[in-house]
């Protein structure tokens, strides 16, 4: 599923084709996604202009003064702005066609996306109670230990509680525990403030290096560009379970947290 970093370099990649456009008309192909897609969406769209792209957590948000298009790629969604006769391929699903003859073009073959419609001035539910942007100043060491005070989960599952904090998902949530030498499946609670200073300086530094190479790519991602992202290339533990640890050589271990893989190195993380 593409995580933080993946959803940041698509909407740094639209932004600059769909800011202060104005929407043509919306074709909608198979409203059946993960959720139907709202009757508001074909609607309220054609005449509005965009005026901004925003993403909040893993959701991409097309602004407009009659509400919002709210996008979520799901497991395989692509966003992509083309001409307006680019041939159609399978699973393209929704086409929003712009002022200046292009179109933004929504494919997605799992269907496990989703394209739904926030009214001006609301938080759609799936917006609400979420945690803070890790790379935001109010997500830091401190605001971790508070949050982390009498929880029993392992850290791993902690990090990725979008509650806690948003967008942190299974690559970059081991990622980051390897860098700051936290074992993923130490008890949240009982990790040291000091730990946690290093965890959110990880995460940060991670999640900034992964937008700045395009993220990671896995199996289905492709940016707006259809370039690939180079970070999978780097990655130090992440799929890596039973090569040597990049550090110190051990074979790297593998185990089931929260229902997700997880891999570490047994001797660098403690």
């Amino acid at each position: 599923m593409p995580e933080l970093p993946e959803v940041e370099t698509t909407r740094r990649g639209l932004a600059p084709h769909l800011l202060e456009r104005a929407i043509h008309g919306v074709i909608l192909r198979r409203r059946e996604l993960r959720w139907p897609i709202p009757d508001e969406v074909a609607a309220l769209l054609p005449g509005q202009r965009i005026v901004d792209v925003r993403r909040r957590a893993k959701y991409l948000l097309l602004d407009t003064e009659a509400g919002s298009a709210l996008l979520h790629l799901g497991m395989s969604g692509s966003l992509r702005v083309l001409p307006g006769d680019t041939p159609l391929r399978a699973h393209d699903h929704v086409d929003i066609s712009l002022d200046n003859g292009r179109l933004l073009r929504f494919n997605d073959p799992r269907r496990f996306g989703s394209l739904l419609w926030q009214p001006p001035g609301q938080v759609h539910p799936l917006l609400q109670g979420l945690g803070p942007e890790p790379l935001d100043d109010a997500f830091d060491g401190d605001y971790l230990f508070q949050r982390s005070r009498g929880r029993k989960a392992p850290i791993k599952t902690f990090l990725m509680d979008q509650a806690v904090v948003v967008g942190v998902g299974n690559i970059y949530a081991a990622e980051s525990l390897f860098r700051a030498g936290i074992s993923p499946l130490r008890e949240a609670g009982k990790v040291s403030r000091e730990r946690y200073l290093r965890l959110a300086e990880a995460v940060k530094q991670i999640l900034q290096h992964a937008i700045t190479r395009g993220g990671t790519t896995l199996r289905d991602f492709i940016s707006p560009d259809g370039a690939p992202g180079y970070f999978e290339q780097e990655l130090s533990v992440y799929g890596r379970d039973g090569q040597p640890c990049r550090s110190c050589g051990r074979p790297l271990k593998h185990a089931t947290i929260g229902q997700r893989a997880s891999v570490w190195c047994g001797s660098c993380q403690r």
